[in-house]
């Protein structure tokens, strides 16, 4: 951190006065660092003001701050605009400078500030949410440095608004905002897919299926929210028309996670509720009047056939009919359950009318995992192979420990959990005890793991006992980023689409350890939805317990950022992983 000299930060009242009281200063100042930074150079800037124990932000870059600024406050008698804002609330200006500034780093830090933005809970609002990431520069090298020196300076001015980075890259927000700088591999699937829809929407075409395949952490969720963001916005900052998109998924908590971003954005305010489940979807929409795309993402948690609210046959098929476009991101490995079930010709018939019409994508780069080539395919023989192998000694970092008891591998991952670098580490386990949502059908005080003496809650068995300003702060957070969840045991239905620091996964009863060869039992599993049969095309009753519970414990397995951590209940799998450690 010492590489690269301090920047420069001034905080002032957001208003005319004070603007022309600083620009004095600096000119009475003209031959100081701070003048000519400030004056002369390109300059990063953040409007802000609460709003209801929240905060609202503009961050933006110019040439020349003041000039830019007053033109903000311009027009700050339109009560449309976010500057009038700054006329109805208590605003404050940070005047950011460096004197290695140049247009290009300016707008990477800028971009960077957007980003970091979404994953600040205490922010509702960011009124610029287009960033422009930049491509290679003079002195590139240099922004992470900056940028830390920036953040770090802003924070011990207001740490509510600038909280620590291990916080905001922690959160399930930030992960999945569309203002990630892409890889090149999605940069040329995004490119690619935007030049598909344009051909669509100026044809007559409809039921247009763009299929996008990987395993998890190759991407899949970052692409998505960012082609959604890119086209829904696309009539404000270029000529496209505005195109009627949603965003979908059956997930609760992935659900929360696109809503809050889409609140942020504004899009809510500016289009409706265009974050939605499939059902409801579905059942608010016609085929005879198609949107113009839908994004699906997770499409492996789609229905394929009919349960309470949704009294179709497959949410895709029924989807694709009330849209011209639908855009799915698709991993065969993480269907959990026996109504999420796609029969081969099913799933092989939507993967080939994506090919037939050009619009089909392949995700492969592991991107959620620090690990080395090594670890991943080692993780892989486990959860896909059934594979026990020697844990490789080359990590790359990443951390795998056996543990032969889970009081030892609570303490492990508690003790994690309260390091600030590695607080988002949590307990997470097969679904091999008992849980319902009916409170009342339990016989002890919680749903929990119970393993001989050591037990431990379910997920969200704590909830009623936490207080109303903590309720009032969990809604807006994922499971793992709750703090009394420390005290509880995750399952793939809270953790499932969402990372971890560290995974503290417990193998129950369900996983065994059978003539060298990890089996699945079926018989071990309280996951009723993955054991119980399933009704074919042909009208024949057909259970997949034992592929769906792999899955499960690939979902499991595959949370955790830097590191495994495992503890198996079956005894011959035990002995074979602790064998396996060098």
């Amino acid at each position: 951190m010492n590489d690269v000299i301090d920047p420069i930060v001034e905080k002032i009242v957001d208003d005319n006065a004070s603007l022309k009281s600083f620009q004095n200063l600096l000119n009475d100042q003209s031959n100081s660092e701070k003048s000519k930074v400030l004056l002369q150079y390109p300059t990063v800037y953040i409007h802000n003001w609460e709003n209801t124990e929240k905060y609202e932000v503009y961050i933006g870059e110019s040439n020349d701050v003041i000039k830019r600024t007053r033109q903000h406050y311009d027009k700050s008698q339109d009560s449309n605009a976010w500057q009038n804002k700054l006329l109805t609330h208590n605003a404050y200006l940070y005047i950011i400078g460096h004197k290695h500034f140049n247009k290009s780093l300016t707008l990477d830090i800028e971009n960077r500030l957007i980003n970091y933005m979404m994953g600040v809970d205490s922010v509702c609002k960011i009124h610029n949410g287009r960033g422009n990431p930049q491509n290679r520069y003079y002195p590139d090298e240099e922004t992470d440095q900056i940028f830390q020196k920036i953040w770090r300076r802003l924070r011990r001015d207001n740490n509510m608004l600038f909280p620590s980075e291990t916080e905001i890259r922690n959160s399930a927000i930030f992960k999945a905002s569309p203002l990630h700088t892409l890889t090149e591999d999605q940069k040329q699937i995004k490119d690619s897919i935007i030049s598909r829809i344009n051909d669509v929407i100026k044809s007559d075409k409809d039921n247009q299926l763009i299929f996008i395949e990987g395993e998890a952490g190759t991407g899949k969720t970052v692409l998505n929210s960012c082609l959604f963001y890119e086209l829904i916005t696309g009539s404000e900052f270029d000529d496209t028309p505005h195109l009627n998109c949603y965003m979908m998924v059956n997930h609760d908590e992935q659900v929360n996670v696109y809503e809050q971003i889409a609140n942020k954005l504004g899009i809510i305010e500016r289009y409706g509720n265009v974050v939605t489940k499939p059902t409801s979807f579905i059942n608010n929409h016609t085929k005879d009047n198609p949107v113009d795309v839908v994004f699906v993402d997770e499409a492996h948690l789609l229905l394929t056939q009919g349960k309470q609210a949704y009294r179709g046959k497959n949410q895709l098929h029924d989807i694709i009919e009330r849209s011209r476009v639908t855009i799915v991101m698709y991993d065969p490995n993480q269907v959990l359950t026996a109504e999420q079930y796609w029969e081969a010709e099913e799933i092989n018939r939507y993967r080939e009318k994506s090919k037939q019409q050009q619009n089909y994508y392949l995700l492969t780069n592991q991107l959620r995992i620090r690990a080395s080539k090594e670890v991943v395919d080692w993780i892989n023989d486990f959860t896909i192979n059934c594979e026990i192998n020697s844990i490789p000694s080359a990590k790359g970092g990443y951390d795998i420990k056996i543990f032969d008891s889970p009081e030892a591998l609570d303490k492990a991952i508690t003790s994690k959990s309260k390091d600030k670098d590695h607080s988002l580490s949590r307990l997470i386990a097969s679904y091999d005890w008992e849980y319902s949502n009916k409170a009342k059908s339990r016989l002890s005080k919680y749903w929990e793991v119970c393993i001989g003496s050591w037990h431990k809650p379910w997920n969200r068995e704590l909830n009623g006992e936490i207080s109303k300003d903590l309720k009032k702060q969990n809604k807006s957070l994922a499971w793992a980023e709750q703090q009394q969840t420390i005290g509880e045991v995750g399952s793939t239905f809270t953790i499932q689409g969402f990372d971890l620091n560290y995974a503290g996964v417990i193998l129950g009863p369900s996983v065994k350890y059978r003539n060298g060869r990890i089996i699945f039992d079926p018989s071990e599993s309280f996951n009723h939805k993955a054991v119980q049969k399933r009704t074919l095309s042909d009208g024949s009753k057909q259970s997949f317990g034992e592929m769906l519970i792999q899955h499960e414990v690939r979902v499991l397995m595959t949370r955790g950022v830097e590191g495994l951590y495992i503890y198996a209940c079956d005894d011959e799998l035990r002995e074979a992983l602790m064998c396996a450690v060098n």
